[in-house]
């Protein structure tokens, strides 16, 4: 169950800090996620002091960090120290998509529409440049996020817009569902207009949002072809699972196709070790010949950053380590 209150809150934080201790190659991941939870315990002066934590060693992701630090530090008063945190991530341009867009929000929530604009400009400037069909979801988010702030600053369409209407796959055109107007009819008592609201907060639901899918992707796990002889040799119970090597890549394109036919944003690629494996089996105090286990074990391995985003650019290396190009390889079955 998840946590819904602030003691609540406060408890997964102490355990997210307390697993950090016993697994130090995951401690950023699951700092991020107890700082989290300290904001929503309302104890923002502890979150801010796990992301100073952080920034004291070398993190991997430095600026995400820094972007999560300033819209934490605004939402508890310290403003000036927030804006300069901001500025100095636009000097730097830093290539994390998601770090461009938290901090964009946190201008949005502050009612400075048109710093986020020029932010989102500036970073999808920067980050968008290959083709549409080959942009992972953060940077396709950047450009969404950019549309929907430009239309509540009433600003004519330019060519970002436009390659955001292309990328946009809902039913409702995103020029409806980012109306600044649609608010007013929350409150209308016309049976039709709610109606039309409710499809169209339906199709909203299916876009990607980086703020709503942040914690971790969907992901499904990857055993490499030596560490999957290991896993059925040790456990042949799970031969039902993974009847040979080809069969088993097959599934992962083949799933992961599946979810996103049925728009679920986000989707990664996690992979499985057998001794990372067998020590999950350990904490939840079953075997690891228990299938039912494996699908834990990919949502604990994407919750600890562990995944690697689906589908890859056509041109660069496939996700299963053939050394060839997705396109030439599992990206070339959709094209069959």
């Amino acid at each position: 169950m998840r946590p819904d209150t602030p003691a609540a809150h406060t408890t997964e934080a102490e355990r997210l800090l307390r697993t950090a201790a016993q697994y130090p190659g995951d401690r950023e991941p699951l700092y991020l996620q107890a700082a989290a939870h300290r904001e929503l315990a309302g104890d923002r002066e502890g979150a801010t002091a796990l992301y100073d934590e952080l920034l004291a060693g070398k993190p991997a992701n430095p600026h995400l960090i820094r972007a999560l630090k300033a819209a934490n530090l605004w939402e508890y008063g310290h403003e000036a120290e927030a804006r300069a945190i901001i500025d100095g991530l636009r000097r730097t341009k830093p290539t994390d998509a998601t770090a461009w867009e938290i901090t964009a929000e946190t201008l949005e929530a502050h009612d400075e529409l048109e710093a986020a604009e020029s932010t989102l400009t500036e970073a999808t400037t920067l980050l968008a440049t290959l083709p549409p069909e080959d942009l992972p979801h953060p940077t396709r988010s950047l450009i969404t996020t950019r549309h929907r702030i430009r239309r509540m600053l009433a600003l004519p369409h330019d060519a970002w817009d436009d390659r955001a209407d292309r990328l946009h796959t809902g039913t409702v055109g995103l020029d409806e569902l980012h109306d600044p107007k649609r608010l007013w009819s929350l409150g209308s008592s016309d049976p039709t207009e709610l109606q039309a609201e409710i499809a169209r907060l339906r199709s909203e639901l299916g876009t990607y949002r980086t703020a709503l899918s942040r914690p971790f992707p969907v992901a499904v796990l990857h055993w490499p072809e030596r560490e999957l002889d290991e896993l059925l040799a040790a456990y042949p119970e799970l031969e039902a699972e993974y009847p040979t090597y080809r069969a088993h890549l097959t599934d992962i394109e083949a799933s992961l196709r599946e979810l996103a036919a049925a728009g679920t944003p986000n989707l990664g690629i996690v992979r499985a070790t057998v001794p990372s494996y067998e020590a999950f089996a350990a904490s939840e105090a079953t075997s690891p010949s228990n299938a039912d286990l494996l699908p834990q074990y990919a949502t604990t391995l994407a919750a600890r950053a562990r995944a690697t985003a689906w589908p890859p650019a056509r041109a660069a290396e496939c996700w299963c380590g053939s050394g060839r190009t997705y396109g030439e390889c599992h990206g070339g079955e959709a094209q069959e």
